[in-house]
């Protein structure tokens, strides 16, 4: 076994790989840029050696500095984690040739997988499904054209060398053909030095369902059971979970069956994953194809090692140091359920929008709550209420930054319980106990989605999100009783704070004591609430319960019931802006406007501000940089046109007109740093 080994990555993978070594007793070297000299990958690592600068281009994905810091440490062994270098084979084979292990796959098999085109012909040859589709180098936009045409419409065009959602665009017309292809072979060659493109036919009513594969150096290969990735954004996983609510036992075994076919065929070992898109109008579960295999660990093996107690890191570890699995298929069985949301730096308010910046508070679900026994080798964490387990992973600090150069990723969420709504109800709880403030987040959206019916009834497609958003994301549905326990809670607070200014200023008997009586305005809605004893009534429905404070007052758990009905649960979070409360709870934020009940008389102290008309400015909407101007002064646009496209975190965003103008004037030039907000062009 290696005695020390190097990590070629960084946050939280690197403090998950790190973390597992340690229980191993092996020792660990971190490298970091100049972004991450604090982070808490570099504080957890035994040894540390500085890389360069923050760009990744200028650290991270230079193969020599990762060799010249294993040869500086006398790391034996490097751990590539996911992206960057994990799927280079020109790394894997520089660490052999200074007699380095490299934890992954053969080069052999990353060479034949890494090519989108090469192992969909390889993928064929195993006797794997794959889509129909174009499977070649396509030479310019007129042969994409045709080749769409040929297949039929709508068709997904790919970087072959792509991943993480880059380098992709769905076209469902000639049209879109000729607007997209271009920007699918920029994204490529930007993001993975590659600009080949290949067309598929896209699948109607798709899930994106992927196999777990396992195998060692003495032809041993397994496959742990499948993930269902279906909630996607812009071909981005947001929400995965193990096992699938779709697939069946024969379809997991022909699944897994096939996929431990192609892996043998390229002599595969390590940890890997084959992705597939099954047919969700299909019953029989019976049309699903290959779409790709990734040579490296998955942002998303948590809830596999959560469902079958396998440790996946360990495992790598273990293979590449030569010893073989432990375990035969027939061991590999399924424990309960898994979910894992991916909480990341974006404000979905605002059409998910990159956001990036410090962390002025960052405080993840676990703290405070008790540890709990091992079970099955998974650690397991003890919860405020119910039977389950909460796992974070996460490489950020209250303090740090999100920048730019890296991916938007704050933390994964990870929850076990014996049954998927038990899981579910779990991630809503423990979501709620996050506090993160100094950039936009997508806690809400991550709830609202755990709250979601179709969500609930297993009924996913990659198009959830697009469905059921087509207008964007405005906070998760509030019910009824929920609205009265926070209208309650909201009136409380005032009446703490109106009491506690009256001892503080020594005005607690003026001639308009502390009211028990107020208004409180959430939203649209108005309810007259009556405080009592241990109670409240909220137009006229009694409301129990109790609101405890945690460290830090911004949060807050609070229990209640209302009327005869069944007891509430709530995690909240606090604020106190202006002469308002803002309270977050269960994927949504509320604000409240709570006044004297005796005051209010009249609309009048409701009165709503109207917004400010910005719909003749194209507003950058995010810190990016202007790659492509399609328009000129002067000229007339129609809604919908393409007008300006801007690349931030590597992913292109093409902006549209929203209305039909002529463009009055042009305030950016291709090739600037535009910040958040700033007037790109303005119309007539």
């Amino acid at each position: 076994m290696f005695s020390k080994i190097l990590i070629a990555n960084r946050g939280e993978i690197a403090c998950r790989v790190i973390t597992t070594a340690r229980k191993m007793g092996i020792k660990t070297v971190a490298v970091y840029s100049d972004a991450d000299a604090r982070a808490p990958f570099v504080a957890m690592a035994d040894e540390a050696v500085h890389i360069g600068p923050s760009p990744a281009a200028e650290s991270y994905l230079i193969a020599d500095k990762i060799i010249a810091a294993c040869k500086a440490t006398g790391a034996e062994a490097v751990h590539p984690g996911y992206g960057f270098l994990s799927e280079r084979t020109s790394f894997a084979e520089a660490l052999a040739k200074e007699g380095i292990a490299f934890i992954g796959p053969p080069v052999n098999a990353i060479a034949a997988m890494g090519d989108k085109i090469e192992s969909k012909k390889l993928a064929k040859e195993a006797g794997v499904n794959v889509v129909p589709g174009f499977v070649g180098e396509i030479e310019d936009t007129e042969h994409a054209v045709r080749i769409s045409n040929e297949i039929g419409y709508p068709v997904m065009m790919k970087a072959s060398a792509g991943g993480g959602g880059k380098g992709m665009r769905l076209a469902y017309s000639e049209a879109d053909v000729r607007e997209g292809f271009d920007s699918v072979k920029r994204e490529g060659l930007n993001s993975f030095g590659d600009d080949r493109v290949f067309i598929e036919k896209f699948i109607l009513n798709p899930r994106h369902i992927e196999i777990q594969i396992l195998g060692d150096q003495h032809g041993n290969i397994l496959y742990l059971n499948e993930r269902e990735c279906s909630i996607q954004r812009r071909h981005q996983k947001v929400v995965e979970e193990a096992p699938s609510p779709f697939v069946t036992p024969k379809m997991r075994k022909a699944m897994g069956e096939q996929c431990v076919a192609l892996a043998r065929a390229v002599g595969y070992y390590s940890a890997g994953t084959v992705e597939l898109i099954v047919s969700g109008a299909d019953p029989t579960g019976e049309s699903f194809y290959f779409l790709e295999m990734n040579t490296r660990l998955q942002v998303e093996h948590p809830v596999t090692e959560a469902i079958t107690g396998i440790d996946l890191v360990e495992q790598m570890i273990r293979v590449a140091a030569g010893e073989p699995l432990a375990m035969t298929q027939d061991d590999i069985g399924i424990d309960g359920w898994a979910i894992e949301n991916r909480v990341y730096a974006e404000d979905p308010y605002r059409g998910f929008l990159p956001s990036t910046g410090r962390l002025v508070h960052y405080s993840p679900p676990l703290a405070g709550w008790s540890e709990d026994e091992q079970v099955a080798g998974k650690p397991r964490r003890g919860v405020a209420r119910g039977t389950g387990s909460v796992r974070v992973d996460d490489g950020v600090y209250e303090g740090g930054e999100v920048s730019r150069f890296y991916d938007p990723m704050i933390a994964k969420l990870i929850t076990w319980a014996p049954t998927r709504d038990e899981a579910a109800d779990l991630q809503i709880e423990a979501l709620d106990h996050f506090r993160i403030k100094g950039l936009g987040h997508n806690v809400d959206f991550l709830s609202a989605i755990m709250q979601h019916p179709r969500f609930r009834s297993g009924e996913l497609t990659t198009g959830f999100i697009a469905e059921e958003y087509p207008e964007g994301f405005h906070g998760a549905a509030t019910s009824d009783d929920v609205m009265r326990i926070l209208a309650a809670v909201c009136a409380g607070n005032e009446f703490s704070l109106q009491s506690r200014s009256r001892r503080i200023s020594g005005q607690l008997d003026g001639p308009l004591p502390v009211t028990n009586e107020w208004l409180v305005k959430l939203g649209d809605q108005r309810f007259e609430v009556i405080l009592g004893d241990g109670h409240a009534l909220v137009d006229g429905v009694r409301v129990e319960g109790t609101c405890n404070w945690l460290p830090g007052m911004v949060q807050a758990e609070a229990t209640g019931k209302v009327g005869e009905r069944a007891d509430y649960w709530l995690g909240l979070i606090v604020e106190r802006i202006g002469n308002q409360w803002k309270v977050t709870t269960r994927g949504a934020a509320h604000t409240a406007l709570v006044l004297p009940l005796r005051l209010v008389r009249h609309e009048s102290l409701m009165l709503e501000k109207i917004p400010p008309d910005l719909s003749r400015f194209l507003i950058c909407p995010m810190p990016g940089m202007l790659v492509k101007l399609h328009v000129a002064e002067g000229e007339t646009v129609q809604p919908g046109q393409p007008l300006a496209t801007v690349e931030a975190m590597k992913m292109e965003n093409i902006l549209r007109a929203e209305k039909e103008g002529v463009i009055a004037k042009i305030n950016a030039a291709e090739g600037e740093s535009l910040a958040v907000d700033a007037v790109i062009l303005e119309l007539e």
